[in-house]
């Protein structure tokens, strides 16, 4: 079924971008207010979910410390905005390239560790850069956290509330879209999915491993601190809670189940997470055992995830990992010439 809608989807690409851009633009109008909470809670974990989709699906590297990146993004824009009064859009990319150069530090294990050993390095960043942020007063504010941060401004027009800011989490969804999309079928691209098939065959085919794993790190990690410079000023308030481990699995689920190594993998993961906690609400704190019920069954059941290619290695088919990899490489040497 979801192959046969894939092809019907092939069929009217424009049609269906076109139609899904109206019902976005106009969705404030017709949803209710804590609708629209959730929706700005939506885009947000798919920026999260993407920025983890970079390193963990088109590299094939391993992450569970998202929350430490997000966690960096998020206190640069709260106090360049609270304590240096810079604008909110002036502080928003350096807040996302700040994410990027500690992604950069974090990157020089992954030259030499993989799988499980890489994943422990970047939970020990994670509460590393959360206990930071707990204890670093002076800049911090520590246990009270980063009051009073105020919502932006357009044109004169103030962006508060979940129905005005939903645009900007429109807006940074969109153009992660568009950046991601192109990058992937770039040069670098290809050299990020011949790493995630077959590290090496890659290497054996010229593919530069130590740079380009350094370059996925660092673009991952910059999508990350942009969520978390977004959302700190949605929220008007920022403390060490919002960057726990839970958070960081918490996005790798919806990225388990929505598809690694897709563009709508984190979109479709987001949407069925954030609904279907909301859906049982009333089921209380059991709504997260039937959440994690469902990761564990995709894991089982579908491993590349919902949207997820069925000859993915990401699926457990490993016989088409060098012939893969091996296509990548080819395709990056023929844009050379």
């Amino acid at each position: 079924m979801i192959d046969r809608m894939k092809d019907i989807y092939a069929k009217h690409k424009i049609a269906a971008w076109l139609i899904l851009l109206a019902i976005l633009v106009t969705m404030p109008m017709y949803v209710s207010i804590s609708n629209m909470r959730i929706v700005c809670r939506i885009m947000l974990y798919v920026i999260l979910a993407g920025g983890l989709n970079i390193i963990n699906g088109y590299c094939g590297q391993l992450c569970f410390g998202i929350a430490g990146f997000y966690c960096v993004g998020s206190y640069v824009q709260a106090v360049l905005m609270k304590t240096y009064h810079v604008s909110f859009w002036l502080a928003l990319i350096p807040s996302g390239i700040a994410a990027a150069l500690i992604g950069a530090l974090v990157a020089l294990p992954a030259l030499r560790l993989k799988g499980i050993f890489l994943g422990m390095i970047t939970i020990g960043f994670s509460e590393l850069v959360r206990l930071i942020a707990l204890n670093w007063t002076s800049v911090t504010g520590g246990a009270m956290g980063i009051k009073g941060i105020m919502a932006p401004k357009f044109f004169g027009i103030k962006l508060g509330g979940a129905s005005k800011y939903y645009y900007i989490f429109l807006g940074v969804v969109l153009i992660y879209l568009f950046c991601t999309n192109r990058i992937i079928r770039s040069r670098v691209g290809r050299a990020w999915l011949s790493i995630r098939e077959d590290e090496l065959a890659a290497k054996s085919l010229g593919v530069d491993i130590k740079r380009y794993k350094i370059l996925n790190f660092m673009y991952g990690s910059f999508w990350a601190g942009i969520a978390g410079a977004v959302y700190v000023a949605y929220s008007s308030y920022v403390d060490s809670t919002y960057f726990t481990l839970d958070e960081g699995f918490n996005v790798l689920g919806m990225l388990i189940i929505g598809g690694q190594g897709t563009l709508i993998g984190p979109i479709v993961g987001s949407v069925v997470a954030q609904v279907l906690t909301e859906a049982l609400r009333v089921i209380n704190i059991w709504r997260y055992v039937v959440y994690a019920g469902l990761i564990i069954l995709m894991m089982w059941v579908r491993p590349q995830g919902l949207v997820g290619a069925s000859g993915s290695m990401l699926a457990g088919n490993k016989a088409e990992k060098k012939k893969a990899a091996k296509g990548c490489v080819e395709k990056l040497e023929r844009k050379e010439a």
